[in-house]
């Protein structure tokens, strides 16, 4: 049974940090991505990584920001968000893909596997 757990958020004032993690069992994946929702809006995409961690990929309004990172002896997967703002406040999900090939991962329909998600928010 594959289980995504994620950790790491909570209250920050604007231009602090958090690092989110996102600890994987069940099965191997080709890709972890990171996703948020803030209410009354979309579920976007953050940021993405590939199995072997070589790959990454990051919306543009977190480049130069954040960092996504794999430790695969742990099976956990890392977001570090610098320079945090109010508009940041999100649910942000931790997702796992079985689609190999890809490049971007990017697209929330490449993701079959979800966690609970984690609550962010930034204080302005």
């Amino acid at each position: 049974q594959v289980q995504l757990v994620e950790s790491g958020g909570g209250l920050v004032q604007a231009g602090g940090s958090l690092r989110l993690s996102c600890a994987a069992s069940g099965r191997s994946f080709s890709a972890m991505g990171w996703f948020r929702q803030a209410p009354g809006k979309e579920r976007d995409f953050v940021a993405s990584i590939n199995w072997s961690g070589g790959t990454t990929n990051y919306a543009d309004f977190v480049k130069g920001r954040f960092t996504i990172s794999r430790d695969n002896a742990k099976n956990t997967v890392y977001l570090q968000m610098n320079s945090l703002n109010p508009d940041d406040t999100a649910v942000y999900y931790c997702a796992a893909s079985n689609v190999w090939g890809r490049t971007a991962y990017s697209s929330r329909n490449e993701y079959p596997y979800w966690g609970q998600g984690t609550q962010v928010t930034v204080s302005s």
